[in-house]
């Protein structure tokens, strides 16, 4: 599979008072055969959701809620359980919080070009592998109006969730591709260590965590509208801009 290419474009800007700083925005063009989304911070705004879940969770076993929410981007929740209250029966709790999950669909909704890469995309050469569980991934889709798509890995069907590349490669094989073959996107520094450790190229948008907690993805981005996909004979390819690098 060819490389990523990548063109810089330059954007002079004064700072009153400080050296003029310049701004590197880059144009990346990659080629893969299968796409691999994440789908809470990828494909739609769940973090309002998560967030009240995981605090109300939280307060009402004694637990600092701010920890408990932090821990719970990204993972699995029956892991997320077990980190934050090891002596609890993690199995049964996350039958409570996967309801909770599910009731809480307020503010849920698609991110900005979601719907328009995935009504682009051929349905055999795209999957969502998210560590939701699927009656939650399938009711969160359909809280943001975006349609389940034919192939997904959720959090029933792995043994060891993000950031263990089990998770992608489970969806490369799902679709038929090794995984060399696929570009992931993601949203938090867990799933991009998936990726990588599947040995995936890994795009990262700027939706849940800062981009300096987003440096091991090949690039940045604001949301899936600063991507254009363009399909060509066996390959997807797509051009991101990502976000700017600020240098003195």
């Amino acid at each position: 599979m060819p490389l990523p290419g990548s063109i810089r474009f330059f954007l002079l800007r004064p700072v009153p008072g400080q050296p003029c700083r310049l701004l590197l925005f880059w144009k990346m063009i990659f080629f893969a055969k299968a796409i691999l989304f994440d789908m809470d911070g990828v494909l739609m705004d769940s973090t309002p959701s998560v967030e009240r879940v995981w605090r109300a969770w939280a307060i009402a076993h004694g637990l600092d809620p701010d920890r408990v929410a932090a821990q719970a981007h990204g993972r699995r929740s029956i892991e997320t359980i077990r980190a934050a209250a090891p002596e609890m029966d993690a199995e049964k709790e996350n039958v409570v919080v996967e309801q909770m999950e599910i009731d809480d669909k307020e503010g849920v909704m698609a991110l900005p070009g979601a719907a328009e890469l995935l009504a682009h995309l051929h349905p055999d050469r795209f999957a969502i592998v998210t560590s939701a569980t699927r009656p939650l991934a399938v009711a969160r889709l359909g809280y943001a109006r975006l349609s389940v798509p034919r192939h997904m890995i959720t959090a029933e069907d792995v043994v060891h969730g993000k950031p263990s590349p089990e998770p992608f490669l489970k969806g490369a094989a799902l679709l038929g591709f090794p995984p060399l073959d696929c570009l992931v996107f993601e949203d938090t520094p867990a799933g991009i260590a998936s990726a990588r450790a599947a040995g995936m190229q890994a795009v990262a948008l700027q939706t849940t965590y800062p981009a300096d907690q987003l440096e091991a993805a090949h690039a940045i981005i604001r949301n899936l509208a600063d991507v254009k996909a363009t399909l060509r004979e066996e390959n997807v390819i797509l051009e991101v801009v990502s976000v700017p690098i600020v240098k003195s």
